[in-house]
């Protein structure tokens, strides 16, 4: 009886080339840059001149400032109250729009009305705020003719509040697609189950509908996450430079051409990024879900 010849399979290095150029870009315009930050950090800045001599004084500076303390703080209040509202507001949006039209044709018309004003220069969006928010604005004079206040409402523009208006209403069809993307998955006869055994819309909701969404709720989090830790335009032009956020920060030093401090400002705003996405990827397993 003859031995069985036994053929092992060689591997196969196609999935290693298909990979190896999004690995060189990942690598020439992401870790590369990223290092570079960390490394500028740590070069010894005077008032007119850097060298790459190691210091860690730019790094004590910002620690033992209160000023950059207060930015840092002031920054994640921010992105804690925008995260807040863009999910006050875009939940129900997105509920209507992915789960209760019926119609997909009117719900695409819905999320391309939704992004209509993203067809507009983001700058434009922003100063648009300023005639609706002053002290002579739409907002005050709509109220005042309407007999619901009798002086005009001062604290709406120029101030923290109003860079949360404009932030939220500029972010939040960010959080609205990813969840009217998930509610449009959902099978519509679980729902339909879950109301012929007695099951009222909040028991549905909070049973089925909303946990069946939280990865779009995720992902819409992480979306809004991203550009508002990183965000300065808004709040350059919504407070009167009076709200100094992180992002902020970075423009003035480069301007002044201070780039050890303005790198020590981007690696703690890096990492502020990555912890909150690293916390939100541990709610919900996107790969799995997704």
């Amino acid at each position: 009886m003859s031995d069985a010849t036994v053929s092992v399979p060689r591997k196969d290095n196609t999935t290693r080339w298909l990979l190896l150029p999004g690995i060189i870009w990942m690598a020439l315009f992401l870790i590369t840059p990223i290092l570079m930050i960390v490394y500028v950090s740590f070069w010894t800045q005077t008032t007119f001149n850097i060298s790459p001599e190691p210091t860690l004084d730019s790094w004590k500076q910002f620690f033992s400032s209160d000023t950059y303390i207060a930015s840092l703080w002031t920054t994640t209040r921010i992105w804690l109250i925008v995260l807040a509202t863009t999910f006050i507001v875009g939940y129900p949006t997105a509920l209507f729009v992915g789960l209760l039209v019926k119609s997909k044709t009117l719900s695409t018309i819905l999320l391309v009305i939704c992004v209509i004003p993203f067809w507009t220069s983001f700058l434009i969006r922003v100063l648009a705020w300023r005639p609706m928010l002053g002290k002579e604005g739409a907002i005050n004079i709509i109220l005042m003719k309407a007999g619901i206040i009798q002086q005009p409402i001062e604290v709406l523009l120029f101030t923290e509040l109003s860079v949360i208006i404009g932030m939220t209403q500029i972010y939040c069809v960010f959080m609205v697609g990813p969840i009217a993307f998930m509610l449009a998955r959902i099978d519509r006869n679980i729902i339909e189950a879950a109301r012929d055994l007695g099951a009222g819309f909040g028991r549905i909701f909070w049973k089925i509908i909303f946990p069946l969404s939280l990865p779009g709720v995720v992902v819409g989090a992480i979306f809004v996450s991203v550009m508002v830790l990183g965000e300065f335009a808004t709040s350059g032009a919504l407070s009167g430079r009076k709200v100094n956020l992180l992002g902020n920060i970075i423009v003035t030093q480069v301007g002044s051409l201070k780039w050890a401090m303005a790198s020590v400002v981007g690696v703690i705003l890096t990492v502020v990024m990555g912890v909150v996405i690293a916390g939100f990827l541990r709610i919900v397993d996107l790969k799995r879900e997704l």
